[in-house]
């Protein structure tokens, strides 16, 4: 017996990454689960993985930051599952640049991503929460958001922007027996930095006292804690896997 069984999940950005591991982690809990990305087609492994552990899995291509494609995505969900329990809003985007030389193109579509897809699929699913009188919202957020960082001022706006929507959700929801928390990953292993030269990763583990990157499964264990009943008494918090980087 998971813990999340007989619950439904939702969570965008779970093609790959840090979405991914999100997802089938809560599905090893027990959790049937909505797997939202910009392509259908790009779910296909995470759906398989999903399944192979008996459980549900609900592909859904969603633009996160078009309000009528959120609707429509949890209208299906609905359809579906009948019920939401758990949303994690993981989609998001970078473009980094100076702050002179950025365009109001890579400004907008960052904040559209990774601010206002945490809105809309947050004002969609508090409805259905709300009426269910339960329901838990994790939030990913960045370390970024925390303390900034030079040539990514639109990425810790969005990040900073996502930490306060979360303490005011919180707020707004908590009545209604609806938690909402954020998690502020720091430097997570991924295709990206695996990509970096061991000079420049050298330079990144400098600033983590643990001395290591976390792992995309770091980040789903926080998340499966925040939304379980472990949590009951936790909302509106910013729980920061780092390693030690910020305390």
């Amino acid at each position: 017996m998971g813990q999340f069984d007989g619950k439904v999940a939702v969570v965008t950005g779970a093609a790959r990454g840090i979405g991914r591991s999100i997802a089938e982690r809560l599905a090893r809990e027990g959790a049937d689960v909505a797997i939202c990305d910009l392509q259908a087609e790009w779910l296909a492994e995470t759906a398989s993985a999903i399944q192979a552990l008996g459980r549900k899995a609900l592909p859904v291509a969603v633009n996160v930051g078009n309000g009528e494609s959120v609707t429509a995505c949890i209208a299906e969900v609905m359809k579906v599952f009948g019920r939401v329990d758990i949303m994690v809003n993981n989609a998001g985007i970078t473009k980094d640049g100076l702050l002179v030389r950025m365009s109001d193109d890579d400004w907008d579509a960052v904040l559209q991503v990774n601010l206002k897809g945490t809105f809309l699929f947050t004002r969609a699913v508090a409805k259905v929460m709300m009426k269910q009188r339960s329901g838990a919202i994790v939030n990913i957020a960045s370390v970024i958001g925390l303390i900034g960082n030079a040539g990514q001022c639109n990425y810790a706006a969005s990040k900073a922007g996502v930490i306060a929507l979360t303490k005011s959700t919180a707020k707004e929801l908590a009545s209604r027996g609806v938690r909402v928390n954020a998690i502020a990953p720091g430097f997570i292993s991924s295709k990206m930095t695996d990509a970096l030269s061991q000079e420049v990763r050298d330079q990144m583990l400098k600033a983590i006292p643990l001395a290591c990157f976390g792992t995309p499964e770091d980040i789903a264990k926080a998340v499966t804690f925040l939304a379980s009943e472990e949590a009951s008494y936790v909302t509106g918090q910013t729980l920061s896997v780092n390693g030690g980087m910020v305390m």
